[in-house]
């Protein structure tokens, strides 16, 4: 037991009551049994049990705060809710894992407003301050004060040189719209976060306003996690990927043939093929690809959509309007044909014409008319490789779980286009003339009215949706998708008239 912390608890609670007892517009509710804290499946140290013994909670003509769950409130993530900010612009919340519990933080999760300070590194040393406040006259927050941490993306911890063992056992892989705060480095308190959200609502969508903000507190007060959760907004800024290592073909290989020797009945590899049977293709084959292509022609795994890798097959063939529309001869790879609802895809490797290079892996509607009218494209790996991984990943999560019963997905839908990933903003190309960037330099060049997206720093899936974009024309009829880079870039051309 820490005896400065019970005593500053009690100086809290005494705090508090000397409020109510000077006529103060106070109202505190009752505490709560030991037996009530023991069932509440979280450890309640004995410094908050000293306050929430004689005080459950406290309310002002302003603010309202509950101390522990009644009627259907519960913990969760890693912290308990206090109650909302001001005007409704939020909650206050309470890290629940520390010794003390700790810490706690004020955000506001909404839009472009989003807003986030770590108010008191524990909570008793809080809420006496709060009482100190409300008895001086100088509101119950704290004063925002000059303390700044900037929020870094969790993707970057998870991949650090040298990284901080525990932080990167928090974030896992990371993941491209989850940024995280150190909680035990913040230079002093209160402490604003230095962060925003990873979506937009300042560009009108059919569907904006969706949007928010997830925050967990991780690693018994360690970290605060912020997840841009994107529904109806478009991205708003770019994003950190997950690095696809230089060997990535070498290592698809590697598990995949790991994964079909463990477990035959879920994963299964065709044979490949031979260089010189590649040699006689209308396309160049770089060296990655060949690496897979040597190795099997096509892979199969239970719950996703099989890859058909090689020629001949039925599910490489496409509608002549649609291969028009996807650029013609050399500048994609079939390898896949996905069903979602009525629809129906085609997942392909875009492969630059000039270069030969084989680039991002993407889906695309493979209905001529409904590709004409609602152009989408689905950007799913920065190559064949990565997609490779991806189904790797995927097939090892369900094979640790009994009898493989945890299949990987019950169809194609994260492959399909405008399914609900993130939405990068496509941008009218004109916007991009003088840009010292060439593939965008290049793509201001394209025909008036065509729209594009660069998708070299957007999370992975996402929904590239033109007929979306504020500035497409209503009614327009796509003309033609042009790729540029091997897929970094991705333009919608609208047919004229």
């Amino acid at each position: 037991m820490d005896d400065a912390g019970t005593a500053r608890a009690a100086k809290a609670v005494a705090a508090l009551r000397s409020l109510r007892q000077r006529g103060d517009e106070v109202e505190l509710a009752d505490g709560f049994t030991d037996a009530e804290m023991d069932a509440w499946g979280v450890d309640v140290p004995e410094e908050v049990r000293v306050v929430l013994r004689e005080i459950g909670g406290l309310e002002t003509e302003e603010h309202a705060y509950g101390f522990g769950p009644r009627g259907r409130a519960v913990f969760s993530d890693g912290y308990w809710t206090l109650g909302e900010l001001e005007f409704g612009a939020g909650s206050l919340v309470v890290g629940t894992g520390t010794a003390c519990w700790g810490p706690v933080v004020a955000v506001n999760p909404w839009g472009d407003e989003c807003e986030v300070t770590v108010e008191a590194p524990e909570f008793t040393g809080w809420l006496h301050g709060f009482a100190e406040r409300l008895a001086d006259g100088t509101g119950v927050r704290p004063a925002s004060g000059t303390h700044l941490v900037p929020a870094v993306p969790s993707i970057e911890v998870a991949e650090a040189e040298g990284a901080d063992a525990e932080l990167a056992a928090l974030v896992g892989r990371g993941d491209s719209l989850t940024d995280l705060v150190d909680l035990r480095a913040l230079p002093g308190y209160p402490c604003a976060v230095h962060w925003e959200p990873h979506f937009s609502t300042r560009h009108n969508t059919a569907d904006t306003g969706s949007s928010e903000v997830q925050f967990r507190i991780v690693g018994d007060g360690r970290a605060l996690l912020l997840t841009s959760a994107v529904s109806g907004d478009f991205l708003g800024r770019p994003v950190r990927r997950h690095t696809v290592p230089r060997d990535a073909a070498g290592r698809a290989v590697a598990q995949l043939r790991a994964l079909a020797a463990e477990f035959p009945g879920f994963v299964t590899l065709e044979a490949g093929c031979a260089d010189a049977v590649m040699a006689g293709w209308a396309v160049a084959v770089p060296e990655d690809v060949r690496t897979v292509f040597r190795a099997f022609g096509g892979v199969a795994v239970t719950g996703l959509p099989a890859l058909r890798l090689l020629p001949g097959a039925p599910e490489r063939a496409v509608d002549p309007e649609v291969h028009r529309m996807l650029g013609g001869d050399g500048t994609y790879w079939p390898l896949a044909r996905i069903t979602y609802g009525r629809g129906s895809a085609l997942v392909q490797v875009r492969i630059d014409a000039d270069t030969g290079e084989w680039g991002y892996a993407v889906s695309v509607p493979d209905q001529a008319k409904g590709l004409r009218e609602y152009p989408d494209v689905k950007l799913i790996a920065e190559s064949l490789a990565d997609l490779l991984l991806t189904y790797a990943r995927l097939a090892r999560q369900a094979a640790d779980r009994p009898g493989f019963t945890g299949r990987v997905s019950r169809d194609g839908g994260w492959l399909f286009p405008d399914t609900g990933g993130p939405w990068p903003r496509p941008a009218p190309v004109g916007e991009w003339a003088g840009s010292p960037d060439p593939l965008r330099a290049a793509a201001a060049e394209l025909p008036q009215g065509t729209h594009a997206a660069d998708l070299r720093e957007v999370p992975i899936p996402s929904d590239l949706c033109f007929h979306r974009a504020a500035g497409w024309r209503y009614g327009a009829l796509l003309d033609r998708l042009h790729f540029a880079g091997a897929g970094r870039l991705a333009a919608a051309i609208p047919a004229a008239g």
